[in-house]
């Protein structure tokens, strides 16, 4: 194991709140180290076309974004370190950050590690990842072209995934505990002209059939009614909400009941040096752009905090 090694500024995750965080302790003279143990950008990477960001009248891929924060951020001098964390010690002064790999010592620390698709509830659903059931329709629609498909869920992030999906699949369902979308408006009149997208409103899927170790179809119940119907399909497409990515904490930091860690709009959790921002806040948006403003708003305090303690 290396020599540990003392940063100003330890920033766990590299999503937008991570990598803007990263960034503006950075600008402010702050040595910082940027924890990722994937690529940079978070779910933000694997959406296919972002259109509610500021400043990109056309929309922007997701990807692109990422890359760009992640360059802007390394210009600055953010020294990115591609491992994950597996505990923190915040008893320790300074902080204690630990890898498998390292332990590296910070006198604040940015939690923004984000959130994780929720998985369905289904018996077989671990066999089935992969082989028919996704949670990432611009990483795996491809695979499914012509042929139908079923989306679960009724926010921004189905409905998007349900629009990308109707350019390459024969037909896209979208499976709905309601009787309407939560989703923004302009998703519902995206949604009512594409020909090939149906809805199956006030319903659960209860069960996903498998056919030589592939999903083949889903039985689905109407909520309101009882009423159960099959439809086949060879994908499945999950966007019922996120967990928080905040089990390596071990209980250092307070949750809400949902699991999301408690901090004010300054980011300030009720541990003195640590903060968190971006979709791990508990808070009631989670858009890149709050990921972001989040971000901007911890490092500012993060930077107070390391300038009262010299």
């Amino acid at each position: 194991m290396s020599e540990t090694k003392l940063y100003d500024v330890a920033v766990i995750g590299s999503g937008p709140a991570g990598m803007t965080a990263a960034l503006y302790a950075a600008r402010a003279g702050l040595s910082v180290a940027l924890f990722e143990r994937m690529m940079p950008g978070g779910q933000m990477a694997e959406t296919e076309k972002i259109e509610n960001y500021p400043g990109f009248p056309e929309g922007v891929s997701g990807y692109d974004l990422a890359l760009s924060m992640s360059q802007q951020a390394a210009r600055f001098g953010v020294e990115e370190v591609a491992e994950e964390v597996e505990r923190i010690d915040l008893s320790a002064d300074p902080r204690v950050i630990a890898t498998p790999y390292r332990t590296v010592e910070a006198k604040a620390i940015i939690v923004a590690t984000g959130a994780r698709p929720r998985k369905m509830d289904l018996p077989n659903n671990a066999e089935l990842e992969g082989h028919g059931i996704s949670y990432c329709a611009t990483c795996d629609g491809n695979f499914f072209r012509g042929k139908k498909v079923v989306v679960i869920g009724g926010g921004d992030t189905a409905a998007a995934d349900a629009i990308y999906l109707s350019r390459v699949c024969e037909e896209v369902t979208i499976i709905y505990r309601r009787s309407q979308l939560r989703a923004t408006r302009v998703y519902h009149d995206v949604l009512e002209g594409l020909e090939n997208v149906r809805f199956e409103w006030d319903s659960v899927v209860e069960e996903a059939y498998a056919y030589d170790g592939k999903l083949s179809g889903v039985r689905v119940r109407n909520v309101q009614t009882g009423e159960q119907k099959e439809l086949s399909c060879a994908g499945m497409f999950v966007a019922i909400g996120t967990v928080p990515n905040t089990e390596f904490l071990a209980g250092a930091l307070p949750l809400d009941e949902g699991g999301y860690i408690v901090a004010g709009e300054g980011c300030a959790t009720s541990v003195p040096g640590v903060f968190a921002a971006g979709d791990v806040r508990a808070k009631s948006l989670r858009q890149v752009a709050t990921a972001v403003a989040d971000g901007a708003n911890a490092a500012e305090a993060a930077a107070e905090y390391v300038a009262e303690h010299r």
